[in-house]
């Protein structure tokens, strides 16, 4: 009989298993014992759109636990390759100051939703199933919960005049917390 590969042996076992909580060594070991098991659940999450939780989405989760929440959609036939090399994540860290650029919570900052420390991920302006690519234009640092949220769904940046037009309609008070917040990022 032939061996079930790792990402497939998780599939199956997920499946096997919606709306319990898992633990990192029974998805490593659904995986035939294969060292990247967390990469291939982040592929099954990330690419094809499993809801498939962890301790930074959800309070109720211990690190090293997983929960699949229900049955995910449909396999979709896009294909998607992993081409943000780290010099491009590094360029769009830089680019966008460590912050997230949904919320402004930067890395060390504790997350309001989920009590955890803010950990960044590199997401997408125009998703790569809506035709995005893997450009320093099109992408963006996101904090856990605002990648999670904006998949799919999020627009362009706003433009200078539009944000302009919100810091005037803010109180004084709030103006004031910005024009702090923007000199000690850029000084």
């Amino acid at each position: 009989m032939r061996r079930v590969g790792s990402k497939e042996g998780i599939r199956r076992f997920l499946l096997a298993n919606v709306g319990r909580v898992i633990q990192s060594a029974e998805l490593q070991a659904a995986a035939n014992g294969a060292s990247e098991f967390g990469r291939r659940t982040r592929e099954l999450r990330d690419e094809e759109g499993w809801p498939i939780l962890t301790h930074n989405d959800s309070a109720e989760l211990k690190p090293g636990e997983y929960l699949l929440k229900e049955i995910p959609p449909p396999r979709r036939d896009v294909k998607f390759s992993r081409s943000i090399s780290a010099k491009l994540r590094a360029e769009v860290l830089d680019r966008n100051g460590f912050t997230c650029q949904m919320c402004g919570l930067t890395p060390g900052d504790v997350d309001p939703f989920t009590d955890r420390k803010v950990r960044l991920h590199i997401g997408h302006i125009v998703d790569k199933s809506l035709g995005g690519r893997d450009e320093l234009a099109n992408l963006r640092s996101l904090c856990s919960t605002c990648n999670q949220g904006a998949k799919n769904v999020t627009g362009e940046k706003p433009s200078g005049i539009w944000l302009l037009s919100q810091v005037r309609r803010a109180g004084r008070d709030e103006q004031i917390m910005l024009f702090e917040w923007l000199k000690s990022k850029f000084s």
